[in-house]
């Protein structure tokens, strides 16, 4: 802190005067201060930085809401027209609720930020969305509003391409009914792919089946063998809530491909809630490494008409499946005769594309992949595979030459050509235009002298030829294409460079500027970017990209304390999204005095394979020894900072990474906040432990496996610096069971340590209380300081923020993408 870094015998002479109140108030002011860096803060000091387009189901046009400095603003923009306006007038809508419903609302502030257009999307004068408690539809020509008590009971289905049909799960089946006759409190229409499904919230009681002539369509259905929908998990049952089911409708409406997961035998994790006089127990599915008995994902295949039930026949047997690819709609053949399902077998270790007949179920392998290490379908990307219209050919994302590149297939399975190669990595396929035989990618790392985590858009015919670069700034593109293909969103930034968004034709051509952030308020505050940097990893000779966060009020003859901020991947790095980063705790703690640092080390995504699988097989890695090596040559650079007091911090992977460095390097870390730690991925989920380091392999002789040696409990009498566990006790991502297990092992080491258990909390712990307590460990522990006692940290109502990376990504938290995780 700038007050509290001051030498610590001056501190503890003040704190014994009696102006040690002053001090603390001292304190206070650099800690509200540093508050105003929360993400939650510090994105309402940013306007225009947010453009995420709603396509009208009509065409081209698209709606998005734009934040100001008053509140927000709901834009339409038509491209054919080249036109730009307000959706609505906030006013005048804010004044027809208020008379709706007796109550006052401010029109800069809406109580909603997201709608749908009335009658499924084609009644565009009319909107529908739900706040305060209530279900409103409004007219927003006539400025009229209606609004309606919202009930838990409403069943969320997903409507047919005709709109005459809506499909639900009641009581683990399958049933659909006439939309006319029953027109639901809160309809919830699919909306993309099948893997958007909300896995947020759990089955609450629902209205009966009967009425609205429903029609039952299965009837085998069971608990943790549900038609749709998987075993509710701890969190959702804590806190019931609809949800929505797996369910995708053929485009002649007459079909439904639904997903069902057999988890009746599968091992369960339990959860206690403690808060009640007599305290609840919960329990989920739960499938462990080494376990023989997992999770086993289907899709089937339901004739609406005639009720028959076809499972699919897919071989190999499919420990992962997904029904999403490239495009809006590639669950199904536009013929509504072929389901189209990419899947992954146990470990990663093979990946498939395959094509079932809706009929018979028969199905017909397209592409595959098999690897050594694991098999990724994407990194961090959208899933990337396309069945063109016809059915005759298709495209892949493969890393088979070490680099993440497009394969164009038959559908008989024989490859007929690569489409990109080189030393760069294909992000995403994001349009595919079967008329030009073009496909418009992202990819990362072509560019010379780029940073090789920024995102650029590309386009590149069928067979190889004609690639190019079709964005052309220098920043990281984030891509919206419209439905027709005809024009996308590209909203561009850097970690320093703030977000610019416009609307482009498919070839790149501008049609119009939207909207261009001003960070002119975050600057008033002292906030200033973060930079950044380039190291050599361990190997001396490798690149690694990172961030750093410099103290604003930074006196280069001082010495400053030292945070490495990690989240060790695999499946992601420690920066993140490499995009504008204008708040964060990154940027709260460089507030209070420290140098923070963020690291993508070898064994994260977006660059080779090889680079990606370096620590494959050896969780106790985490990056760590880059980390190390990138903090002394950071330092050479910065010589303020200061090697003799480095901490370390991360949540989720990065608890478990933390935690490990202190244990690991006690010489170097010397202390360390850690997370929701999986510290001992033998009781992790198997999607995430057995793909990075293997399947389990027991060695008998000498009562050990492959996974031991990176547990960090194995590690406790190591313990020599000051260490922070924190984990929410309803945890249904990682279990509780791991801190406790480092815990028990610290307690029988008889090695000091501190512990806050989060009651009732889920994964993620990023919530004021966490966060100042991290904040108070490292002024206490690290700089020497006294914390202020108490400070509140004040999250506002409703507020959204939080930092990827840094909230435990790991597949288990995509759930949405994996049928064995529903």
């Amino acid at each position: 802190m700038r007050l509290l870094s001051s030498s610590a015998a001056l501190l503890v002479l003040a704190l014994a005067a009696p102006g040690a109140g002053a001090q603390d108030s001292a304190a206070r002011v650099d800690y509200a201060r540093a508050e105003q860096l929360l993400p939650w803060n510090a994105t309402t000091r940013v306007t225009g930085d947010a453009v995420d387009p709603t396509w009208y189901p009509d065409g081209d046009r698209f709606w998005y809401r734009n934040k100001t400095r008053q509140g927000a603003d709901y834009v339409l923009v038509d491209p054919a027209r080249n036109t730009r306006g307000l959706l609505f007038d906030n006013a005048r809508l804010a004044a027809a609720m208020t008379v709706a419903i007796d109550t006052s609302y401010d029109p800069s502030r809406l109580p909603f930020q997201r709608f749908e257009f009335a009658d499924d999307g084609k009644n565009t004068r009319v909107i529908e969305f739900t706040a305060t408690r209530k279900r409103w539809s409004c007219d927003i020509v006539a400025y009229a509003c209606t609004a309606r008590d919202t009930s838990a009971s409403d069943v969320p289905y997903v409507l047919s391409p005709d709109l005459k049909w809506q499909a639900f799960v009641h009581k683990h089946n399958v049933y659909v009914r006439p939309r006319a006759a029953c027109a639901l409190p809160s309809p919830t229409r699919a909306r993309g792919p099948v893997a958007s499904v909300d896995t947020t919230a759990a089955p609450a009681p629902v209205a009966p089946a009967a009425g609205c002539d429903s029609t039952q369509l299965t009837t085998d259905g069971v608990e943790d063998w549900s038609y749709g929908l998987g075993a509710p998990r701890p969190q959702q049952l804590l806190k019931p809530q609809p949800r929505r089911p797996g369910i995708r409708w053929s485009p002649d409406s007459r079909r439904l491909a639904v997903a069902r997961t057999d988890e009746r035998k599968v091992g369960r994790m339990y959860y206690v809630s403690s808060t009640t006089q007599r305290p609840r127990m919960f329990s989920q599915p739960y499938a462990l490494p080494g376990d023989t008995i997992v999770p086993l994902p289907e899709v089937y295949v339901i004739d609406v008409a005639s009720k028959a039930v076809t499972k699919a026949k897919i071989a190999p047997r499919p420990n992962q499946m997904q029904l999403t690819g490239s495009a809006r709609d590639s669950v199904w053949g536009e013929r509504s005769d072929k389901v189209y399902v990419s899947y992954l077998t146990r470990g990663s270790k093979s990946a498939y594309l395959a094509e079932v007949d809706a009929a018979t179920g028969e199905s017909r392998v397209i592409a595959r992949d098999t690897s050594k290490t694991y098999v990724e379908i994407s990194q961090r990307d959208p899933v990337s595979w396309y069945v063109t219209k016809d059915g005759r050919e298709a495209i892949w994302w493969s890393e088979r030459d070490g680099w993440a590149h497009l394969y164009r297939y038959r559908a008989d399975g024989t490859v007929i050509n690569q489409i990109t190669r080189g030393p760069w990595a294909v992000g995403a396929v994001q349009h595919v235009d079967e008329a030009s035989r073009t496909i418009y990618f992202t990819a990362r790392g072509r560019e010379a002298g780029r940073n090789p985590y920024y995102a650029h858009l590309y386009r590149v015919g069928f067979d190889g030829t004609g690639l190019e670069l079709v964005t052309k700034e220098d920043a990281d593109h984030r891509i919206e294409f419209a439905p027709s293909g005809r024009y996308f969103v590209d909203a561009y930034s850097g970690i320093g460079q703030a977000p610019v968004s416009v609307l482009r034709r498919a070839d790149g051509r501008l049609v119009r500027a939207l909207e261009e952030a001003d960070v002119s308020q975050l600057a008033d505050i002292g906030w200033r970017p973060a930079t950044p940097f380039t190291v050599k990893a361990r190997d001396g000779v490798t690149d690694l990209h990172g961030v750093i966060y410099l103290p604003p009020a930074l006196d280069s003859t001082k010495r400053y304390p030292v945070l490495d901020n990690i989240y060790p991947g695999p499946q992601v790095g420690s920066v993140g999204a490499w995009t504008f980063k204008g708040g964060g705790e990154a940027f709260a703690l460089a507030e209070l005095g420290f140098v923070v640092v963020q690291l993508d080390h070898m064994g994260t995504p977006h660059r080779s394979k090889a680079f990606h699988d370096s620590y494959y097989g050896n969780f106790g890695d985490n990056g760590l020894p880059d980390h190390i090596t990138a903090l002394k040559q950071l330092a050479v650079r910065y010589p303020f900072m200061d090697l003799d007091r480095v901490g370390i911090f991360g949540h989720s992977g990065g608890g478990f990474a933390s935690t490990d460095a202190i244990l690991r390097y006690p010489d170097f870390f010397k202390v360390a906040v850690s997370g929701a730690g999986n510290h001992d991925n033998r009781s992790y989920n198997i999607y995430w432990a057995e793909k990075y380091q293997g399947l389990m392999q027991r060695d008998s002789a000498r009562k050990t496996d492959n996974f031991e040696g990176s547990a960090n409990a194995t590690m406790a009498r190591s313990l020599r610096g000051r260490l922070l566990l924190m984990h929410g006790d309803m945890d249904d991502n990682v279990h509780p069971a791991m801190t406790m297990q480092v815990v028990d092992a610290l307690i029988k080491a008889n090695r000091s340590f501190d512990l806050v258990i989060a009651t009732n909390r889920p994964h993620s712990l990023n919530e004021p209380y966490f966060i100042r307590r991290r904040w108070d460990y490292f002024v206490e522990h690290l700089m020497g300081a006294t914390p202020p006692r108490d400070y509140e940290i004040v999250r506002p109502t409703g507020a959204a923020g939080g930092e990827e990376g840094q909230q435990g990504p790991e597949e288990w938290e995509e759930a949405v993408e994996v049928w064995g995780e529903w």
